[in-house]
């Protein structure tokens, strides 16, 4: 879902150099779509649909949350809104009592797990829903930061207007090939992010390959990357230390960024690769939610061999160590608790960076 709530410094595409700002938006390239890669890298493709990203964005057609006979309502003191399917489409319905507003839902946000986000469109330009579905409700509420935007009329309380960059960059962040560089298209795009919004377009590698002249360059390799270039790449959607401080933001809503909130711990290190994104999450896999899946990770630095810090290994010697040093945080109007990546010996669940 929508869960920025700020414009969204978003993902665009990227060949070979390492993610800085500079160039990470830069590039361009043809896209051959995640089916092409898939016929080389098997073992990388096999288990992606786990992976929640590759769900980022979904058309109404193949919603999940949206199939079959829905029929999802909520209401404030003065509007009701309403959500159901017809046929192929999904209307989005807003009234005061006397008047109605009806559109057709064009992409849903989120694959759920937290709660999902739609986009409407309107004399040609796009609206983000006031309501959201989550799925701890297993049904409607505001959007996150739409009780901050009181409604004036009924446009407004259908929902708040994206511009034309905003759009870009969200599209940006939850399909592959909307947007490139600067660019921004919807006539052809594969929804979610798939294997070419972490690796770069991949018309010139496939290119190489059936010339029988493999061309290192023409594809990014993430290997070797170090902690700060990881966090740099996943933090163009997930949001890095310095987008986060360059938004003003702080307190328990940047739960919602992972490398942010992995940047400020203790142990972070800007040259050891056990504390990258990825040395915990396998980007070609799905999420495991179990806690105990992760002590491997922490043990491979917490251990009593290691004489360096042998003295912060856990004294409770209890599995399930991101249960207690990363808790899972609740920000308001989320109505989903985030593992929250500001790794710690928590002594109150309310203390939060500043």
């Amino acid at each position: 879902m929508l869960l920025c709530c700020w414009p969204a410094f978003a993902q665009g595409t990227m060949m070979m150099p390492a993610p800085t700002k500079s160039n990470y938006w830069s590039v361009s390239g043809r896209f051959v779509g995640a089916k092409q890669c898939a016929l080389c890298h098997a073992a990388e493709s096999r288990n992606f649909h786990h992976n929640s990203m590759s769900r980022a964005l979904e058309p109404m057609e193949t919603c999940a949350i949206l199939r079959g006979n829905v029929h999802y309502a909520w209401k404030d003191a003065r509007y009701s809104y309403l959500i159901t399917r017809v046929g192929d489409k999904v209307l989005y319905r807003v009234t005061d009592g006397k008047e109605t507003q009806e559109v057709p839902l064009r992409y849903a946000f989120g694959q759920g797990k937290a709660g999902q986000t739609y986009l409407f469109e309107v004399d040609g330009e796009f609206y983000e829903s006031r309501v959201s579905y989550y799925e701890k409700l297993k049904g409607l509420d505001l959007t996150v930061g739409a009780a901050n935007r009181q409604p004036t009329d009924l446009r407004t309380a259908a929902g708040r207007r994206i511009d034309r960059d905003e759009t870009r960059d969200c599209f940006g962040c939850h399909t592959t090939g909307a947007r490139t560089g600067a660019a921004f298209q919807l006539s052809n795009f594969q929804a979610g992010i798939q294997c070419e919004s972490c690796h770069g377009p991949g018309g010139a590698h496939v290119d190489s390959i059936r010339n029988g002249r493999p061309a290192p360059d023409s594809i990014r390799s993430l290997k070797g990357m170090d902690p700060e270039e990881t966090s740099e790449m996943c933090g163009v959607c997930h949001r890095t230390w310095e987008v986060v401080m360059m938004a003003g933001l702080s307190g328990i809503n940047t739960v919602r960024f992972p490398p942010y909130r992995l940047s400020i711990s203790k142990c972070y290190s800007l040259q050891d690769r056990r504390i990258a994104c990825t040395a915990c999450h396998n980007p070609h896999e799905g999420l495991d939610g179990d806690d105990t899946h992760y002590d491997v990770k922490c043990t491979a630095c917490h251990n009593p061999a290691n004489t360096s810090i042998a003295k912060r290994t856990c004294p409770t010697g209890k599995p399930g160590c991101t249960s207690c040093h990363m808790p899972r945080v609740e920000p308001p109007e989320s109505h989903h608790a985030f593992p929250d990546h500001w790794i710690r010996v928590v002594k109150s669940k309310d203390e939060n960076p500043g």
